[in-house]
């Protein structure tokens, strides 16, 4: 079944932002990391950002001090917000979650290594 539900998603120009948020179970919030990722049509996805269980975020060189990752653990949601927003940010955004702390190091990089997934949810950037 679905544990992750994204939303927020839109239709915006150039330059414009989106908060997009993903909402789940309280204990997925407290186990995993959330990561955000991205994909095109016929490309798997990529990542754009990452909260781990620690609380170290992680963002993709394209989005660096433009998106922004945070929780709210009272509402078990986790938001993107992503400002001045570029065609290349397109795609439909999913929220993924995994219990990094038992992977490899380097496990957070990889959509494969996230266990539950939503729905996801569409960015367009005119």
């Amino acid at each position: 079944h679905v544990q992750l539900v994204e939303s927020g998603g839109g239709s915006v120009q150039a330059g414009g932002s989106l908060k997009l948020t993903c909402a789940g179970s309280a204990y997925i919030l407290e186990q995993c990391g959330m990561g955000w990722f991205r994909q095109t049509p016929g490309k798997e996805e990529n990542l754009v950002s990452v909260l781990d269980s620690d609380g170290i975020t992680k963002y993709s060189d394209s989005v660096k001090g433009r998106f922004t990752i945070s929780e709210d653990t009272m509402k078990n949601t986790v938001s993107l917000q992503m400002n001045s927003l570029k065609p290349l940010d397109r795609g439909i955004y999913y929220c993924a979650a995994e219990d990094l702390g038992s992977r490899w190091p380097e496990a957070w990089k990889y959509a494969s290594s996230y266990r539950y997934w939503g729905q996801g949810t569409q960015v367009t950037v005119s």
